[in-house]
This record gives structure tokens, C-alpha cells and sequence, in this order.
């Protein structure tokens, strides 16, 4: 029988033997091959491998692991690293620093893992290089170097992600956002909300956002931005959030709340964006195919949550936020129908939203020369007015 399936499978006779010859060989061909399996293993799968390997290691053969360090996986490194650390401790600090200097990208975030355990006055020597590879094009790497980082207090680097929430760069700006959620610099929210206001990936940025603040937490603080952020997050799903975010993120409770107790124009966009979206989910069974089933069951309670409030209820209060000002106003103009209520948009400031104006006008078949002669006198952006020519 596949050793993979017998350390995963139910059976404490096969999965002890097969985990205590993984750790005592070590049998790193054995542990490549369960990292590979990482996509296809539930989380608890991988939760009670990780439990098995500990439990498999003892003061005899724990240095072993520091072989499996070539083959990276989220779900073993903490587990390895307090094994190591747990028999090691700061004895075995040299040599793991040595594998952080001349490893490859796989072992440093290993390493650095186990330094996240290290009391942080033994680390002092390598925060500048800590600040390197926190950069990384190597995700995990760069993850883990930033939360020592933060655990160290390095407030040079925290300074420097803040400063490139400026960056004319939107990428630089995204990053800059990634260390600082990843920091746990909860101090940094505004700012963070203020560049997704601002930014083309406001989506992604979004995503971030609950990493650093649990949206019930960000609505009960501030409503109107914590409702922009998940108006952004349900837009983005499932295209950059997957749809199992609606158990991550509670979405069942707080739609519920807002409509029955927090029912205003900006939480009313979002329960009008989420009840289209949702209800496209469940309409096509691809976005749906690789879900687990309790995602499944609570995408479609959700739907049907969403099907029971009263949609002209909602669109009354969504044209209070159809103003150049507005932070939900790209939102509110999908659900418009009237035509007037699009032309007088097109006096706006905002020459991104006079082109989305133009675009649901042709949309609807209503767009004219006078729409686009009017759009025309309040566009100065030369590749915007290029598209309102075509449109």
C-alpha cells in the first residue's frame, strides 16, 4: 500500500510505523512526495500528518528534519520548527542561521520559521538581512521574515512599507500593504482603506485587509468603510477570493445584521452587489466544482438569505450614493436604471466614472453624441477621451 495514503488514512498501526520511518531514515523522497500533496489533502489531513511526524520525533532523531528543509510546506513548518527548537534549542541556533545564509529559498524559510521562536536578542545580526529577504520573490520566505520582523519590533522596516503606501506604483503599494498586514500593523488600517479607495487593486487589497481586522470587528468600528471593504471583497470573489470566504468571513451573519439593524445606503450597494453575485454562483455549477461541501451549503444559504430581502427596498437607498464624492459610487451605478440619473453623472470630476457612465449608456442602448460631446468638455486624460471616441 502507497506509504503516502498510510500516513494520511485512519489507521494508528500504519501511520505511526510510516511516520517514525519518515523521521528515523529520513526518508526525504517519502516527505517530497507528501508535499506535493498539499493541494490535494484537507486541512485537517495535513493537521493531523503534522501531529503524527511530532509525535515520531524524540531527542534521538529530531536533527533529521533539518533534511526535509529542501521541500517547503505551510503545513509543516511550524511543526518542525518547534520540534527543533523543543530539543535543539538555542544550541542548534548557528547551525540553522548557517542554512538561513547559504540555503536555498525553500531552507531559509524554514529557518527563519525557526527563528520566530528565538528570543529576539539572539536575532539582532540578522535583521538587516531579515529586511532582504522579506522581499523575497519566494512567498513563504518573505512571509516569514516578515512576521520576525514584527516580533523583533523592527520599526525601520515597518517605516519604510509605510512610506511606499505613497508610491505612484500600485504594485509597490500592494506590497507595501502585504508587509504591513503580514507586520500586524493594526495602526496602519486607515491608511491602508485610504490607498484602496484610491487604487486599481482595490480588490486585492481588500482581501489583505481581513488578515489585519475581522470585517465584523471593522463594520462595528467604522460602517461605511467596513462595508466598502467587503463590497470589494464580494466583488472579487471568486475570481482573486475564493467562495469558501463566505465561512471565512461570517458573510451569512453579517448580511443578516445589516439589513435588519444597520440598514443604510451604503450597506444597502453592498446586500444589492452580494445578491447578484451570490445568486450567479449558485446559477453556474463551475464556480462551485472544487468547493467543499460546506461551502456549498453555506453559499446557498446565503442565496437564499439574500432572496428574501426586498430588492426595491434596496435600490431606494442606493441613489444617495450617486454623487462624485461618493466611495460607492462605481458600485451604485450598476444597479441605476434611469437615464437621468446616469447623464448627470457625466458633469463629474471623476473622468473614470464619466467613462463607465458612457459604457452603461451603450449598454442600455441610450448613448448619444450629446452624452459624449458633454463627456468629452470634462475629460482631459487623452487615452480616456480615445475610448470615448470608439465607444
Amino acid at each position: 500500500m502507497d506509504l503516502i495514503k498510510k500516513l494520511t488514512g485512519k489507521n494508528p498501526d500504519e501511520y505511526e510505523k510510516v511516520a517514525k520511518l519518515l523521521v528515523d531514515t529520513p526518508d526525504v523522497n517519502l516527505f517530497a512526495k507528501l508535499v506535493k500533496q498539499d493541494d490535494f489533502l484537507f486541512d485537517f489531513v495535513k493537521h493531523n500528518v503534522s501531529n503524527r511526524i511530532r509525535c515520531a520525533c524524540n531527542n534521538e532523531n529530531y536533527l533529521n528534519l533539518l533534511n526535509f528543509f529542501e521541500y517547503y510546506s505551510p503545513s509543516y513548518d511550524s511543526m518542525m520548527a518547534e520540534v527543533l527548537y523543543q530539543y535543539g534549542g538555542l544550541e542548534l541556533l548557528p547551525a540553522v542561521k548557517e542554512i538561513f545564509l547559504n540555503g536555498s529559498d525553500s531552507q531559509k524559510a524554514y529557518a527563519v520559521k525557526f527563528f520566530s521562536l528565538v528570543p529576539k536578542e539572539y536575532l539582532e545580526d540578522l535583521i538587516p538581512l531579515l529586511r532582504d529577504s522579506a522581499k523575497s520573490g519566494f512567498e513563504p520566505l518573505a512571509v516569514n521574515s516578515i512576521e520576525v520582523l514584527s516580533k523583533v519590533g523592527d520599526e525601520f522596516s515597518k517605516k519604510q512599507a509605510i512610506e511606499k503606501l505613497q508610491s505612484v506604483d500600485e504594485f509597490e503599494q500592494y506590497n507595501a500593504v502585504k508587509f504591513l498586514v503580514t507586520y500586524q500593523a493594526k495602526d496602519t488600517l486607515s491608511q491602508i482603506i485610504e490607498v484602496m479607495k484610491k487604487s486599481t487593486l482595490s480588490e486585492n487589497i481588500a482581501s489583505e485587509i481581513p488578515y489585519l481586522i475581522s470585517v465584523d470587528e471593522l463594520i462595528n468600528q467604522d460602517l461605511d468603510n467596513g462595508v466598502l471593504v467587503l463590497s470589494h471583497i464580494v466583488n472579487a470573489i471568486p475570481e482573486i477570493i475564493p467562495p469558501s470566504a463566505a465561512i471565512d468571513y461570517n458573510l451569512y451573519n453579517i448580511f443578516e445584521k445589516l439589513y435588519l439593524e444597520n440598514l443604510t445606503s451604503t450597506s444597502a450597494i453592498l446586500l444589492r452587489l452580494a445578491k447578484e453575485k451570490f445568486a450567479e454562483l449558485t446559477a453556474n455549477e463551475e464556480y462551485l466544482f472544487d468547493c467543499d461541501k460546506n461551502t456549498k451549503d453555506e453559499v446557498f444559504a446565503i442565496n437564499s438569505l439574500l432572496n428574501g430581502v426586498n430588492k426595491q427596498k434596496l435600490d431606494s437607498l442606493l441613489y444617495e450614493e450617486l454623487y462624485d464624492g461618493s466611495d460607492f459610487v462605481f458600485f451604485a451605478v450598476d444597479f441605476v436604471d434611469e437615464i437621468e440619473e446616469l447623464e448627470a453623472l457625466l458633469d463629474s470630476s471623476n473622468q473614470t466614472l464619466i467613462l463607465k457612465v458612457l459604457t452603461l449608456l451603450k449598454e442600455k442602448e441610450a448613448l448619444n453624441d450629446a452624452h459624449k460631446e458633454l463627456a468629452m468638455n470634462n475629460i482631459t486624460s487623452s487615452d480616456i477621451r480615445e475610448v470615448v471616441k470608439v465607444l
